[in-house]
């Protein structure tokens, strides 16, 4: 049966790097699924959880906490380049529900300064620290 090599890299490093069956991603447009011979394809990519069904490991799904970048799709090659990835056994979620606190508190001091680029920035954060907490609590 075919199968994908599906690869997360950030600035960081590499932060997954295994076969699967099939995944599914938010790109800006919507939800993508991609199984084996899929068009090659490149797009953006939404902040969002990865869902990976790995070749592997029968009935087994991996979430990835994936934070926007670029999606390729070449030849059964999947590689994803993100801003910041975490895998679900990697997320602290105690820390996440700290972050989302944190961001929920600069997003109000910023639309009480009416400053557009401060409340995009916490958007960003608050919108980050939930999909970890969503990956985290699968």
């Amino acid at each position: 049966m075919p199968e994908l090599r599906v690869q997360v890299v950030t600035p960081d490093g590499i932060k997954y790097d295994h076969r699967a069956t099939m995944i599914v991603v938010g790109t800006i447009e919507g939800e993508m699924g991609i199984m084996p011979n899929h068009i090659n394809v490149i797009a953006p990519l939404a902040v969002h959880e990865m869902k990976v069904y790995r070749a592997d490991q029968v009935k087994t799904i991996n979430w990835v906490a994936i934070n926007g970048g670029i999606l390729e799709v070449k030849n059964n090659h999947i590689t994803i380049i993100a801003d910041s990835a975490e895998r679900k056994r990697d997320i602290d979620i105690e820390r996440a529900k700290r972050a989302k606190a944190r961001a929920e508190r600069e997003l109000e001091e910023a639309q009480a300064q009416d400053s557009r680029d401060q409340v995009r920035r916490a958007q960003v954060a608050l919108q980050r620290a939930i999909n970890r907490i969503n990956v985290g609590n699968k």
